[in-house]
């Protein structure tokens, strides 16, 4: 049943839309903590030294941690390979090109797969960058404050962040909105209000996360 479920055209845009939505849910409460830069050094360490405790004692330090990585990674892989699925079922079932593209159709939505390959290639980057210091000179284990500013003092972190933000909130306007048609939620009286949303949702993740490297190059946060 599950192998019938996941071979649909539903079942996929299914799993993509719950993976999506675990992803969004992550993005809000990263975005909250993110915010807590301007609070200063001491409490933004302070915030990072309490994802690794999550749970104690019952939970071993990092155990809740590496329990949300595990399930955002199985969000991740699910939502690619759907939409890397069904992007292929599409072009199969048209193998050539419209002639005409359709009018109304967004940008959001005509930059959905571009979108999707730039967030991809972020996260990576971003793991590597804050997370493993693999690509950070002079990373600090235990000091994310002072990795977060060494990051966006330089010219690439931020603009490689920024583009990566706007990407994210044009994806968000878009893919909540289909989410919520794809589980049924929509409905003609509804849209309006989901597309309202989706666009509220999108500007503040955006303006959110984008906070943080502004507040660094204006000094605001130092």
């Amino acid at each position: 049943m599950a192998r019938t479920v996941w071979d649909s055209t539903l079942g996929k845009k299914t799993v993509m839309a719950v993976s999506g939505l675990i992803m969004l849910l992550y993005l809000v409460a990263h975005m909250i903590g993110n915010l807590k830069i301007y609070f200063g050094a001491g409490e933004f360490n302070a915030y990072g030294h309490w994802l690794r405790t999550v749970g104690e004692p019952f939970m071993h330090y990092e155990w809740t941690l590496w329990l949300i990585r595990v399930v955002l990674v199985v969000a991740v892989v699910a939502h690619a390979v759907s939409a890397y699925q069904l992007s292929r079922r599409d072009i199969r079932a048209r193998p050539s090109k419209y002639v005409h593209k359709k009018p109304r159709a967004s940008y959001a939505t005509r930059t959905m797969r571009w979108g999707g390959i730039i967030l991809g290639l972020f996260i990576v980057w971003h793991i590597l960058d804050l997370t493993t210091g693999t690509v950070h000179p002079g990373f600090r284990p235990g000091h994310p404050y002072q990795n977060v500013v060494d990051t966006f003092s330089t010219w690439y972190g931020n603009v490689i962040y920024i583009v990566a933000m706007l990407a994210l909130g044009l994806h968000i306007r878009h893919g909540f909105w289909s989410a919520a048609q794809t589980l049924g939620a929509g409905s003609r009286s509804r849209d309006r209000a989901l597309k309202t949303v989706a666009n509220v949702l999108a500007l503040l993740l955006t303006a959110g996360f984008i906070a943080v490297p502004v507040g660094v190059m204006t000094g605001v946060v130092s």
